[in-house]
């Protein structure tokens, strides 16, 4: 990926319940991605790129959760050990950090969350302060594939961002066999590059 400043890397979810095996939502894999995102993050900020991070931030209550109605176990509940961003991946300091689901919502995109009853969506930050810093393309990797990655590169692309999936940075739920392959072709039908 070839970056600069009209361009941001959008890494999505790389928290320990998800890249940790000990993770309540352990995406298999997910660990093994983070050499790659740091590399690119390394580039990116090299070339003057905007780095974006999102992570899930729920309430011990939730319908997004299984005990309260929902599909997905207990995961990602702001200020534990579940919630935080994995400690291999390189933080920068001044990287635009969007939180999401944190009242309640189903956050699976970077850029919206949704009333998991009601369905009614409403945005985060994140395409403010891409706009705010000149992004005009964005590079998406993280977890996982066939959720948040998905729904964050779609809309990036809905956006009106050239948007790019960096396939070597993602890993896949895989609630049902070939999900991640069934969502990357999607990304592509709706027009993001594949590298």
């Amino acid at each position: 990926m070839e970056y600069n400043a009209q361009t941001a890397l959008v890494i999505v979810d790389v928290q320990n319940d998800f890249a940790d095996p000990q993770g309540s939502l352990y995406v298999a894999g997910g660990e093994d991605t983070i050499v790659f995102i740091n590399d690119q993050i390394n580039a990116a900020q090299a070339e003057g790129a905007t780095i974006a991070y999102t992570q899930d931030w729920h309430p011990d209550t939730t319908p997004h959760f299984a005990k309260d109605g929902g599909i997905w176990p207990v995961h990602c509940v702001g200020g534990t050990w579940g919630s935080e961003l994995h400690p291999d991946l390189v933080i920068v300091s001044d990287a635009i950090r969007i939180r999401k689901g944190t009242a309640g919502e189903d956050g699976y995109s970077g850029f919206t969350v949704r009333d998991p009853e009601s369905g009614v969506e409403t945005a985060t930050a994140l395409d403010d302060a891409l706009r705010a810093a000149g992004v005009e393309r964005a590079a998406v990797l993280g977890l996982a594939t066939d959720y948040c990655v998905k729904s964050t590169a779609i809309d990036a692309s809905h956006l009106g961002f050239d948007t790019t999936l960096l396939a070597d940075g993602v890993r896949a739920v895989n609630l049902t066999p070939g999900d991640g392959a069934r969502a990357v072709a999607e990304m592509a039908e709706a027009g993001i590059k594949v590298r």
